[in-house]
């Protein structure tokens, strides 16, 4: 079972920023939403 949660987050697409809609470079399941420009504004 482990197998298939480590799948399903390997698969998971890139976040995008919720203001630019660029993508996010940081680990899909991470609780963010903006990427460090517009975190940063």
């Amino acid at each position: 079972m482990i197998e298939n949660v480590v799948e399903f987050f390997k698969n998971l697409p890139p976040k995008q920023c919720t203001t630019c809609g660029e993508k996010i470079d940081e680990q899909h399941e991470c609780y963010g939403s903006k990427c460090d420009s517009c975190n940063n504004l």
